[in-house]
This record gives structure tokens, C-alpha cells and sequence, in this order.
């Protein structure tokens, strides 16, 4: 039985004080609540309000991610973030590949795959996001390019650190645009990327690795999303950004 996880990812929003505030509220909205030991929950702040968030979710059941990584410990890559640097921050998850730095900043397979390899090998957990454009989904291609996202991000990565794993089904055409896949869309690209790790890995580690929904998750729709058989949880942009509706999802899984 795959545990739900549901993650915020706060995406350039909220000042440090303002991220701290939220997730102050976070948690003592989960605090007691038997549902919040039930699912992971994670939030992704942006890097300068990690520290300040981390020391506020100490003790609570929610964990810290970062939005992205490099794969270098150090060295001249200006505006990077090590992971070294967010293991000191308290992190515990990694959001790599997301559809924004694929579509807007030139983010390669071949990076994520780097990503996510120095991620296991600190010891983190990557969350790879996948998914197609509309252009993409209209052209009948969606399986073939997440077959080719997924293949490349877990090139060199063993079995082993491929069960840790987590994926988010992302379908460009659905994130901050008001559509969502229908439930049954969500459930057959779910389906056919567990196939793929099957395929990969075998049905054990297939099995283990919990998929995402990433695609305008909201209260008011997770509950269906949720229900299908290989839809282990959401990977949250604006709905997470409030106590409520971040709750809602959570309640849902």
C-alpha cells in the first residue's frame, strides 16, 4: 500500500516572512489531526525562505522540499543551489524537471537525469516531473514523450534508488490554466508510466514508486484524482498557497 503524498510547491511566491507565516498556519492546522500522520506532506518554498520554514516545521509531521538542485557541489554556476546546501537546510525532497524550467529556461532530460542521480546520491528524495504539452497530447504523442522523459531522468539510476523515487504527471496543458485531466486521463498515463518502471525495474520497485498528479490539483477535484488506482498523490502550485485549500487535498488523500 503506497502512502499518499501531497506537496506544495510555493513556485516564486511569498516573501520569506510571508512563507514563514504560511507555514506556521500549516502547522497548527495539522497538528493532532490523524489525517496528517496518514499522508506525507511536503511544502517547497522558494530558496531563501527555506531556512526560516524549515526551523518553523521542525517536529510536525510536514517535510521540507527544494524546487530544484545542481548537480555540482560548488563551483561558478551563479544563482545555483547545491544539494549540499539543502541538506544544511533541513530539505528532504527535490522537485527536478518541472514543466516551468522545461518550457521557460531550456531545462534538458539530460540535466534532470544529472539532477536526479547527485539528489540519490545525497541522499534525497527526487520528485521528476514529466508530462506533455497540449500540442503534444493533441498530437497522440503523450506516451512517447513521457516514455522519453522517464528513460532519460533514470538513466544509471539502480533499482534500488528507484524505488525511493517519487514521479509527478504533470500535463503542461493543465498546470495554471484552470484544465485538469479527467480523472480517467490522470489513471491512464499513472498507469502506463508504472508499466514503464516495470518495464525498467520490474513490478516490485514498479509498485513502490508513488506517481503524482501535478495538473491544477484542487480541493475540489482531488478526491476523484485521488481514487484512481495508480494516483499516489499531488504535487500542488496555487492551491497550496492557502491553509484551506492545501487542507482540502490533504483530507482528500
Amino acid at each position: 500500500m503506497r502512502k499518499k503524498i501531497i506537496a506544495g510547491n510555493w513556485k516564486m511566491n511569498k516573501t520569506v516572512a510571508e512563507s514563514a507565516q504560511l507555514a506556521t498556519d500549516l502547522v497548527a492546522a495539522v497538528k493532532g489531526q490523524p489525517y496528517a500522520e496518514a499522508v506525507d506532506i511536503v511544502v517547497c518554498p522558494t530558496f531563501l525562505a527555506l531556512d526560516r520554514v524549515s526551523g518553523i516545521i521542525k517536529g510536525s509531521p510536514i517535510k521540507l522540499g527544494a524546487q530544484d538542485a545542481h548537480w555540482e557541489n560548488q563551483g561558478a554556476f551563479t544563482g545555483k543551489i547545491s544539494v549540499d546546501m539543502l541538506k544544511a537546510a533541513g530539505v528532504t525532497y527535490v522537485i527536478l524537471g518541472h514543466s516551468e524550467p522545461r518550457t521557460l529556461f531550456g531545462e534538458t532530460d539530460a540535466n534532470v537525469n544529472k539532477k536526479t542521480l547527485k539528489v540519490l546520491a545525497e541522499g534525497l528524495i527526487p520528485i521528476v516531473c514529466v508530462g506533455e504539452t497540449l500540442a503534444e497530447r493533441e498530437g497522440n504523442i503523450t506516451e512517447k514523450v513521457v516514455s522519453t522523459q522517464v528513460k532519460a531522468a533514470y538513466q544509471g539510476v539502480s533499482a534500488q534508488d528507484a524505488a525511493k523515487t517519487v514521479i509527478a504527471y504533470e500535463p503542461v496543458w493543465a498546470i495554471g490554466t484552470g484544465r485538469t485531466a479527467s480523472d480517467e486521463q490522470a489513471q491512464a498515463v499513472h498507469k502506463f508510466i508504472r508499466g514503464l518502471l516495470s518495464e525498467l525495474y520490474g513490478s516490485s520497485v514498479a509498485e513502490a514508486v508513488r506517481i503524482q498528479y501535478g495538473g491544477s490539483m484542487k480541493a475540489e477535484n482531488a478526491s476523484g484524482l485521488l481514487k484512481q488506482p495508480d494516483v499516489d498523490g499531488g504535487l500542488i502550485g496555487g492551491a497550496s498557497l492557502k491553509v484551506d485549500s492545501f487542507l482540502g487535498i490533504i483530507k482528500a488523500a
